[in-house]
């Protein structure tokens, strides 16, 4: 069998890991602190303590070498506990990582081959070095003719660029509806912005020759499964994350990518490939009110069929055959 750890921040990380797990040819169990439906699409999931609570953070880097292993922290012993004894008892193949470099690093500590999945930005700290030096094989969910970084060259004898990876592969759509004003579609992720329906709601009043709509922003309406109006929209302005841009480029809409503060300059880094390899609109910030009209229209100029340049179609499987591939090498022989 194959574990599979999806990090708790935003949504994307589970997204990313409910569209590989479906081509994935062995049994998957999910270790997690996010909450999760009653109808997961894996085999198992393993609920792990949260290990970012009240208690205190005493040398949370250990000096540097990591990005959380705070000393004595009740809900990290637990959770690390959690992990050993599942590894002991189910003895998987190999575990894909998305994202911890602390649960990589323990999980290669108790002998077992990591996947880990690479993001986007300057990841050239030492934890990072650490996590890529110690992995089994990464995983890079964007495609390697528009985004090869240094820090990950090192590192492409055991790296699979698979392309965007979209819970919407394969889902049909006809797309925008084109009677009537032009639709603006705001959508917001899980992880947090700085932006909120009265915003939203201002450029409406300042801008009423396209019609403006949000979702998953603060204050707007939150959906599980935005496909439709995703697929509605004649431009969509949205925040850099790897699903957001994966679900753009799957619907093949004309996109405002405007990046959201994180860490290594995540969103930043990969707004400004999206900008420098033409595919969408990219913008250094939140743009006033008055300067929406000219931003639209040169959006609508985009030619969306560049979307295919961000190789969404097929990446699911081939993160997966990229992961069979690792369980088959390096796990035991007599694993399931």
């Amino acid at each position: 069998m194959i574990g599979y750890y999806v990090h708790h921040h935003g949504r994307g990380h589970l997204a990313r890991a409910t569209s590989i797990c479906a081509h994935l040819s062995r049994p998957v169990t999910v270790l997690t602190s996010l909450p999760l439906a009653e109808e997961w699409p894996f085999d198992a999931v393993v609920e792990l303590p949260r290990d970012d609570g009240d208690e205190p953070a005493v040398d949370a880097t250990a000096s540097g070498v990591f990005h959380w292993a705070p000393l004595h922290h009740s809900g990290l012993r637990m959770r690390m506990r959690q992990i050993a004894e599942w590894v002991a008892v189910a003895r998987p193949a190999a575990v894909v990582v998305d994202v911890s470099v602390e649960v990589a690093t323990f999980l290669r500590l108790l002998g077992v081959p990591v996947v880990v999945v690479a993001m986007p930005g300057e990841r050239t700290d030492r934890p990072h070095e650490l996590v890529y030096e110690l992995a089994d094989h990464i995983l890079a969910a964007w495609p390697r003719s528009l985004y090869q970084p240094d820090w990950l060259r090192r590192y492409d004898f055991k790296t699979s660029y698979v392309g965007g990876i979209s819970r919407f592969e394969g889902r049909s759509h006809s797309g925008a509806h084109r009677d009537g004003p032009r639709h603006v579609l705001t959508l917001g992720g899980a992880g947090g912005s700085t932006v909120d329906v009265a915003m939203i709601d201002q450029y409406a009043t300042d801008h009423p020759r396209f019609r403006w709509s949000a979702l998953g922003v603060a204050g707007a309406r939150w959906s599980d499964d935005p496909w439709d109006e995703l697929c509605d929209a004649d431009v969509v302005v949205a925040h850099a994350g790897q699903s957001s841009i994966a679900d753009i480029a799957t619907a093949a809409r004309p996109a405002i990518v405007v990046p959201q503060p994180r860490p290594f300059d995540e969103q930043a880094v990969t707004a400004t490939v999206l900008g420098r390899s033409g595919l969408a609109v990219s913008l250094d910030g939140w743009p006033r009110s008055g300067e929406w009209e000219p931003l639209i229209d040169r959006a609508l100029r985009l030619d969306v069929d560049e979307w295919r340049r961000w190789q969404t179609v097929g990446a699911p499987a081939r993160a997966a055959a990229a992961i069979d591939e690792v369980a088959a090498r390096r796990g035991p022989v007599s694993a399931a």
